[in-house]
């Protein structure tokens, strides 16, 4: 997804769920009264979720102005963690599973138990 953007050394997940009508002046201020982040630290990516979980925002402080990132999903959506309003930091394993739709915070595969037998 922001495989352009090498120079991401951080992300940040905010976990619950934020009006992604906001631009990059509303989460900016998401960051920094609701998560208490610094926003203008270089190479962190923000990432952030709205309702429908087929959609996300990044933000990320390049040393000269916000990036604004947006993903839309045309089928499936992310596994967003909802239970808490804090932000939690994710390593590059666990952006993978978010890109690959698991929950990144409690990547759980399901067992699953066949009914038919051949």
């Amino acid at each position: 997804m922001f495989e352009g953007h090498t120079d991401v050394r951080r992300i940040v997940l905010a976990c619950g769920t934020v009006d992604l009508r906001k631009g990059i002046d509303g989460l900016a201020m998401i960051i920094g009264d609701r998560y208490k982040q610094n926003l203008f630290e270089k190479g962190t990516l923000f990432l952030f979720c709205g309702r429908r979980s087929d959609r996300i925002k990044g933000l990320v402080w390049t040393g000269m102005g916000f990036c604004l990132l947006y993903m839309r999903l045309e089928a499936g959506s992310f596994s967003w963690p909802r239970t808490t309003a804090q932000a939690a930091e994710l390593t590059e394993e666990q952006f993978r599973y978010l890109m690959l739709g698991l929950n990144p915070l409690d990547p759980k595969v399901k067992e699953v138990s066949p009914t038919k037998t051949f």
